[in-house]
């Protein structure tokens, strides 16, 4: 007999396969859920950045809606004013002649220039004649007079009819090449002048508008100025290469580039070596900027460091806010680390005998004045202070002026003639010192202030031209005699006092 299925399997067979279906379902629903959200996630954050680009587009157009209008406007304002510049032009004419025949008059009854009113009434008497040759005479013949010149010669300039022509024609005797037929050791150097006079032209060609963004030379003049600085690129071998250029003639040719505007991207590189090798000049860190180096100033700054130029590499610091990258406290301590290796090395050398007392404390001198004059200028003496320096410094000179007074002759000694002279003593003349061991490029007349806190007030736009520094080998005044390196009278090397910082 057959049994009879139990009806409690039959429903759970039925029931079995609904609740799989079941949970199928829910977690297709829990996907599309989740799919869902994140599609309108993603379509929200489309819709958002399509509406921020929206957003800056329009913030653009205004921008450049206003910029165009504002362009315009000052297009339409120097139309309408031409008229009115025109006569202010000639009226300015007109009492320049009145001055320069004042000036004239002047200059042929006195002969001579002896205030700066009378400064500037000869420099615009040259000026309203386009006589760039008498001009060029005055200007080198008063290195005196640099302050003055600088004060007044962008005012002269702006007499002129084409004041950048004028410049390019006064120092073409010696720019791009020197042309003169005599020198002399004393007058062979004219990068100061050149340097001035380019300085002052700045001002002069700066559009009263637009201001340094649009230079107001002409055509032909810019060309001429760009076939200038190809002439003295192309002389640099007979330079004896960047290595060897002279920095005056270095600093007249990127002064040149940057008042004439005519810096070349292609040659950045030449700058920047240009610029490395005359770093101690002051105002290298701005030209540096001007000449589109600002992106390489740190890698500059390095390279000075390992040159052992730490002072150069404080003034560049400055210059472009790399102070943090590049503390300047500790620079100085390195510097001053490394001056005293140098004298140590002069002293120990077997070749500077009799002179290596001298040349070290030269040497230690100038490393001094150096720091000194970078903590000041820079407002560091909280960080580091300056006394223990300024002490050491006067120890120095103390010394070497008591060296340099007069031998006594003893009252009960005899001399071998009445009328023989008494005896001194002489250091050797410091033209004898060997070409390695050159005056140190930091101790030299400060230099004049320049942009930002260094900047001549009169003339914002130009650097301020240093006086040129004595040539290696040739110091001004009578023979100095310096006392044994460290006040030790014996003429042996000492061992160094205690560190002053």
């Amino acid at each position: 007999m057959g049994s009879i299925p139990d009806p409690g399997d039959i429903s759970g067979e039925l029931n079995q396969p609904s609740f799989d279906d079941f949970q199928k379902q829910t977690s297709l629903m829990t996907s599309c859920t989740l799919l869902w959200k994140e599609l309108s996630d993603h379509f929200t954050s489309l819709e958002q950045n399509l509406q921020k680009k929206s957003e800056a587009l329009k913030n653009k157009f205004q921008t450049l809606d206003h910029h165009t209008k504002e362009s315009l406007g000052v297009l339409k304002k120097r139309e309408v004013t031409i008229d009115g510049s025109v006569e202010i032009a000639l009226g300015k004419v007109e009492e320049s002649r009145e001055a320069a025949l004042i000036a004239l008059l002047k200059g042929a009854q006195d002969g001579e220039v002896d205030d700066s009113e009378g400064l500037l009434l000869k420099l615009k008497s040259f000026c309203l004649k386009m006589d760039s040759k008498e001009f060029w005479r005055f200007i080198t013949a008063r290195k005196k007079e640099l302050d003055a010149l600088r004060a007044q010669t962008p005012e002269a300039l702006a007499e002129c009819v084409d004041p950048a022509k004028f410049v390019l024609e006064a120092i073409s005797e010696v720019f791009p090449v020197d042309k003169r037929v005599e020198k002399s050791e004393r007058s062979n150097d004219l990068g100061w002048a050149c340097v001035l006079v380019l300085e002052s032209l700045i001002p002069v060609v700066v559009d009263p508008v637009l201001g340094k963004s649009r230079l107001l030379v002409t055509p032909s003049v810019k060309e001429r100025a760009k076939d200038i600085a190809e002439t003295w690129k192309a002389s640099l071998d007979q330079r004896g290469g960047i290595e060897n250029v002279k920095t005056p003639d270095v600093h007249t040719f990127l002064q040149h580039l940057v008042t004439f505007g005519i810096v070349k991207e292609e040659d950045v590189d030449l700058y920047r070596k240009l610029v490395v090798g005359s770093a101690w000049r002051k105002q290298m860190p701005k030209l540096a900027v001007s000449l589109g180096l600002g992106d390489k100033m740190a890698d500059m700054i390095e390279e000075l460091v390992n040159r052992g130029q730490q002072v150069d590499a404080v003034h560049f610091t400055y210059e472009v806010g790399l102070v943090d990258k590049f503390p300047p406290v500790p620079l100085l301590k390195a510097f001053l680390r490394d001056s005293k290796k140098a004298a140590t090395s002069i002293l120990e050398d077997p070749n500077n005998s009799g002179r290596a007392v001298n040349l070290a404390g030269r040497k230690e001198q100038s490393a001094l004045r150096a720091v000194i004059k970078c903590i000041e200028e820079y407002k560091l003496e909280a960080e580091f202070p300056p006394e223990n320096l300024k002490k050491r410094l006067e120890q120095l000179e103390k010394a070497k002026t008591d060296k340099k007074r007069p031998a006594a002759v003893p009252a009960n000694k005899r001399t071998r003639a009445s009328n023989a002279a008494p005896t001194f003593i002489r250091s050797p003349s410091h033209t004898q010192y060997p070409a390695a061991v050159p005056a140190y490029p930091y101790d030299r007349p400060a230099a004049p202030a320049m942009y930002g806190s260094r900047s001549p007030p009169a003339n914002p736009y130009a650097y301020s031209p240093e006086a040129a520094p004595p040539l290696a080998g040739s110091y001004p005044g009578a023979p100095i005699n310096y006392p044994a390196y460290g006040g030790y009278g014996n003429g042996m090397a000492p061992a160094y006092q205690q560190a002053y910082y």
